[in-house]
């Protein structure tokens, strides 16, 4: 039986006027900006005779510190220190207050201070490591704790009542040359991974809170806070991320993140990129590691600063053999800055991101060949290439002393591009050679072209309501994209890396395009001393247009055209309360949603038996948080909370037969979701309960757990398991450090999962079914012996047989194995 293309994506709204709903977003834009420019002209003289604090924030070998958070508790008054260590506060009562400096990896110093009447005072912090090596590092000072937490603002964006999660890269034993997520991520309670680096995609995936890890598609992925995903709306995937070597920390803030980063449910995850040295004009580092299954990765950095000029760059290569037969890969990842100091008030900066790689796809297996050994490969035609060009520009503005302009724009000039065997019978069907032309099959050639500009622009200001001062944030998104997708193309009957279309013809060619406008707007009030509430709201005007043609299983040839607008007012709310100087209770609610993407419109090019509901939803939903965290002096340091999220109109397969007892895919809104839950960390340094000087070394501990009781309320599916939802993650680790020598050990433990909101347990052609719980092992070790430092350790060290994913097309069809017992051996230098 042959199933027809069924194309109503658009059709319910297709009659809603634009332009005549455009006439809000214009008004609500020129409210915001009025209330702006009120608050920054109205911000100036609240009291007649305040005073005013300036200083430096070091650290204990006398360099500056950036990022560093110096507060005054009894107003909740929040700075940040620049390159050179300096912050400022303007506008202050006069009166007695106690002034915490902090940075993540830092111990906390508090100071009580007087403020005069009309005076400037000058308060100078000391910082030193809460975990420190006595050695010389790229950063000054390395913690072995390297988790934390935002403050309440952070680069220019309010942070208050947020759940969010720092990881400082250098503070971590771990593989970064292979960007192992256990190791580099693992930390954050719940984080889940589709570990497919090295099996046919450029970068693993990562998914939050029981949410679907593939590419990332439901977390908003940044680097430096711009957008670097393929489209954020219709192909939210990511296949470009920085290697770890070049990460000075990456930033996670789940739940409400969808007011000031956008709608998605699944939070942010923002990448940063190291910085030149602001202290010397040039510094050359480099890291070169090799490993099992012939790992060669080096990784070479430059940078400087001089007088009002900085520029950072790096250039990555990385090859292997591979694992497995036929998932062998060749990548080179660049990044250059270069930034420039206009004034005191002014800076602006120009980024751009290179990826190149050449990836040979092992394909996938079925259950049965992946029980006999998980490390065959029965594809050694399929080839990935994803060249993938961004070019950011940023900025920073300083309008008066208490009023802030940043701006970060990044245009996407990249593509995905596959050659493979026509999957027409899953993981089982052999790609042999046909007897009656005694060569292979032709294969299918892919295209997809992204073309895509995000523009941000934020505001924050400080302003007071009598004698405490509260904080405006406010910005508006414009995004535009365009998504170009070519599929079936007649490909080459070899095996190269070779994608040229011999009928220079596809059998369905699509342009997608999205226009997003979405301002919005969050104000911190602070209420006494220890309170703030946070209100928030964002508007979303997001336009998708579909063109092109399809062909149907018969032959027929449909043109499409079809456009739908979009209208969705988004709120939230958070709550923070201090309870000591280091520790505070956060609670927020905030909506969010996500728009049906590209892949769910049209059936997806590795099977022409797909079926699309024509009445398809866009997922809605809200996410709520209560959490408690902070630090107990330099011992201890927590982050304990419950979670719910409502995940309506949840999308996925379902995997049916016709009258006929052919069987198809369904895609469709299958049920409404509850995710529910709770998430730990705890991490506990044994030997600074009782000393901060031990001859012995130092040993530390941290457990990271999540619960999730993710499943269907309702519909056919009621009772169910949400896809890719474990019950429980937890990740065990033990880390020991004496003198230049640290080494962490560490176990992950994963709950079993399901593929498929009907929870199959297993299927003949092994794209849906169970996905067994696993247990893997990690050790990595590091020596710093003054600019110098060595890395070595081994991933899954008991060898565990696992594996994250199923697939139902690339890089499969079927079950894509986790990789097994590897070494690595690094060696770097700073120079």
């Amino acid at each position: 039986m042959q199933h027809q293309f069924q194309i109503d994506y658009f059709c319910a709204v297709k009659n809603i006027a634009a332009l005549e709903h455009m006439k809000y977003v214009r008004l609500y834009i020129s409210i915001i900006v009025t209330v702006l420019l009120s608050r920054s002209a109205s911000s100036q003289a609240i009291y007649k005779n305040p005073g005013s604090i300036e200083g430096l924030v070091k650290d204990s070998a006398g360099k500056p510190v950036e990022f560093a958070s110096v507060t005054i508790q009894e107003l909740n008054i929040n700075a940040q220190t620049d390159q050179k260590g300096y912050y400022t506060i303007k506008n202050v009562a006069p009166g007695t207050y106690t002034f915490v400096a902090n940075l993540v990896g830092y111990n906390a110093v508090s100071k009580k201070v007087d403020i005069k009447e009309d005076k400037t005072t000058t308060i100078d912090f000391e910082l030193k490591g809460a975990y420190q090596l006595h050695s010389v590092t790229i950063n000054g000072v390395v913690a072995i704790t390297g988790i934390g937490h935002l403050g309440e603002v952070h680069e220019g964006i309010i942070y208050a009542g947020k759940k969010t999660e720092v990881m400082t890269l250098d503070s971590l034993n771990a593989n970064a040359a292979q960007d192992n997520p256990r190791e580099v991520l693992g930390r954050v309670p719940g984080s889940n991974y589709s570990e497919t680096e090295g099996e046919g995609f450029p970068s693993n995936g990562i998914g939050f809170r029981g949410l679907n890890p593939s590419q990332s598609i439901e977390t908003n992925t940044r680097q430096n806070g711009y957008n670097i995903t393929g489209d954020i709306y219709g192909y939210p995937e990511s296949y470009y991320i920085p290697p770890m070597e070049a990460v000075e920390r990456i930033e996670v803030t789940l739940g409400a993140s969808a007011l000031e980063f956008g709608p998605q449910f699944g939070g942010t995850i923002n990448y940063i990129i190291k910085k030149a040295p602001i202290d010397k004009p040039f510094e050359f580092t480099t890291e070169e590691t090799t490993g099992s299954y012939g790992l060669i990765n080096i990784f070479n950095s430059v940078g400087g600063t001089y007088k009002k000029w900085s520029c950072y760059a790096f250039v990555e290569g990385n090859s292997t053999s591979g694992w497995r037969p036929n998932s062998d890969y060749q990548q080179l990842t660049g990044f250059g800055r270069i930034e420039y100091k206009v004034n005191n008030k002014f800076k602006i900066g120009l980024e751009y991101s290179l990826l190149r790689n050449k990836i040979h796809m092992p394909g996938g297996l079925d259950d049965q060949q992946f029980n006999d050994s998980p490390d065959q490969s029965f594809r050694s035609r399929n080839w990935l290439t994803t060249p993938w060009n961004i070019i950011a520009l940023t900025g920073e503005y300083k309008i008066c002393n208490n009023t802030w302009l940043t701006l970060k724009s990044a245009l996407n000039l990249s593509s995905r591009n596959i050659v493979w065997r026509i999957e027409d019978g899953g993981p089982e069907s052999i790609d042999s050679i046909n007897p009656a032309t005694l060569t292979y099959n032709e294969r299918e050639v892919e295209h997809e072209y992204f073309r895509n500009s995000t523009t941000e622009l934020r505001l924050l200001s400080y302003y007071n309501i009598g004698n405490r001062v509260q904080t405006l944030g406010a910005g508006i998104r414009f995004y535009a994209g365009t998504m170009i997708r070519q599929e079936g193309g007649v490909g080459t009957t070899g095996s190269d890396f070779n994608f040229s279309d011999s009928a220079n013809y596809y059998t369905n060619s699509l342009t997608f395009t999205s226009l997003n406008i979405a301002p919005y707007v969050e104000n911190t009030f602070h209420i006494g001393g220890s309170l703030s509430i946070t209100p928030g709201f964002r508007f979303e005007y997001l336009k998708s247009t579909a063109s092109g043609y399809v062909t149907q299983n018969d032959g027929t040839i449909t043109n499409v055209s079809e456009s739908k607008p979009r209208y969705i007012a988004l709120g939230g709310l958070g709550m923070q309360l201090r309870t000591t100087s280091t520790t505070h209770v956060y609670a927020n609610v905030s909506q969010a949603y996500t728009p049906i993407e590209y892949s769910f419109q049209y059936p997806l090019g590795y099977d022409l038996n797909a079926v699309i509901d024509p009445h398809l939803k866009d997922i809605m939903g809200y996410n709520g948080d209560l959490g408690w965290t902070g630090s107990v002096k330099d011992f201890l340091n927590f982050d304990v909370g419950l979670f719910f999220m409502r995940y309506n109109n949840a999308i996925a397969f379902e995997y049916l037969n016709d009258a006929s007892g052919n069987p198809y895919i369904y895609e469709t809104n299958v049920a409404d979701a509850v995710h529910e839950g709770a998430e730990t960390y705890v991490e506990l340094n044994v030997v600074k309960i009782f000393t901060h000087e031990s001859k012995i070394g130092y040993l530390s501990f941290f457990n990271s757990f999540a619960y999730d009781r993710a499943k269907y309320i309702d519909g056919i599916y009621q009772g169910n398991m949400a896809e890719y939802a474990p019950a429980t993650i937890e990740r065990l680790g033990i880390t020991y450090s004496l003198k230049a020598f640290s080494t962490t050990f560490l176990i992950s433990n994963t709950a079993k999962q399901y593929a498929d909101a009907n929870n199959t347990i297993s299927s003949p052609d092994a794209l849906v079914g169970i996905i067994p719980a696993y247990q893997v092992m990690d050790w990595s070790s590091t020596v710093k012996i003054k600019n110098y430092h060595i890395k070595f350790g081994i991933n899954n060290v008991a060898d565990e047989k696992y594996f994250t994913q199923r697939t139902i097309e690339y890089p499969g069809p079927g079950i894509i194995p986790g990789m097994g017992r590897s070494f690595y051996l690094g060696f770097g230098a700073s120079f």
